[in-house]
């Protein structure tokens, strides 16, 4: 068995290479949900979709985001409606009693759909409706997105992270404090960061599922490190756990120079430095790493597998993998698991 933790882009790509290299039933993902939004009442989970649709066969893959070729006439509607009466299309957080009534799920990340400021295709739309009404009918999270990958033909395991609310809040230096989602996707990465928080994390723990899928050696894809995998880390026991299996870390940067997103602006806001050097501080669990080829990083005590770490295809993704296989190889090699926990 091997378990990936998942966020953003990154990791999704490397796990289309990572089922050529390991037998996708012997694959765990565990999925950030900081990410998740409560938008119209149906809860969205960004980073969970991405993994399901990708292994599902039916993501978008020039956005990496939603459903291929899906139509968007709803969320159009909404938008129409909303410019008609006067209320534009900006986020719009309900307020301070609504966000802690209700589903405790969707504790403080929730937005009114008037205007809907996130691109929802239709069908996208029905996986949120399913998603929300097995909620509501009294199952977890986990058993709900169990039921999605079954309707999705999913090769791995899919895990969320927590069934527990967890929320990642943007606090910005303007004084605001917003949620990722809107600090990324309606204002495009702005205001500068001046801090991260992690909200209901300390409340909050790892699935039992999710703790067996840490107790087997561990990917970290190249996923953010402050909003992708940083919310799974502030889950009570995820770092202990981490820091006795091995553990192989991707960086999402060559040097410091970060492939795509906003981890280099986010590393700087909370404090760490933007580069693969701040990449292994940030994950002192891990025992070894997988470099691109022109990272001049050197990383004393960690083993590092270099390759050329760009990921554009199934072949990119299977290259990196067997650069993650290699390396836990490696660590497996110097002690064995049971003597590393």
């Amino acid at each position: 068995m091997v378990t990936f933790l998942a966020g953003g882009t990154g990791t999704p790509k490397l796990l289309e290479g990572a089922t050529r290299v390991w037998d996708p039933d012997e694959i765990a993902v565990v999925a950030n949900t900081g990410d998740d939004v409560e938008l119209g009442g149906h809860l969205v989970c960004p980073d969970v979709d991405t993994v399901l649709f990708a292994g599902g066969g039916v993501l978008d893959r020039e956005t990496w985001w939603g459903i291929a070729d899906d139509t968007t006439a709803t969320h159009e509607e909404l938008r129409r409606l909303a410019e008609a009466v006067g209320r534009g299309t900006v986020p719009r957080y309900l307020d301070d009693e609504a966000q802690t009534a209700g589903r405790e799920i969707a504790r403080w990340r929730r937005f009114s759909g008037v205007g809907e400021f996130m691109e929802i295709g239709d069908r996208d739309r029905a996986v949120h409706v399913t998603r929300t009404s097995l909620l509501d009918e009294g199952h977890t999270l986990t058993e709900a997105v169990r039921t999605l990958a079954d309707a999705f033909d999913l090769d791995v395991d899919l895990l969320p992270m927590s069934d527990d609310p967890v929320a990642t809040l943007i606090h910005t230096e303007s004084g605001e404090t917003i949620h990722f989602q809107e600090y990324w996707i309606a204002r495009r990465g702005e205001p500068a960061v001046a801090d991260v928080e992690f909200r209901g994390a300390d409340d909050s723990e790892p699935t039992p599922a999710v703790e067996d899928a840490l107790a087997e050696p561990v990917v970290v894809g190249p996923s953010n490190p402050v909003t992708s995998v940083g919310p799974m880390l502030a889950l009570p026991g995820v770092e202990a756990a981490l820091a006795s299996t091995p553990v192989v870390a991707v960086s999402p940067f060559v040097g410091d120079e970060v492939f795509s997103g906003p981890a280099a602006d986010l590393m700087d806001g909370v404090g760490k430095e933007p580069s693969t050097a701040g990449v292994a501080d940030a994950y002192p669990f891990a025992d070894a790493f997988v470099l691109d080829d022109d990272d001049p990083t050197e990383l004393p005590g960690r083993h590092v597998e270099r390759t050329d770490t760009r990921i554009d295809d199934a072949d990119d993704a299977e290259r990196v993998a067997r650069a993650c296989e290699r390396a836990l190889g490696a660590v497996e090699a110097v002690a064995d698991p049971e003597e590393i926990r």
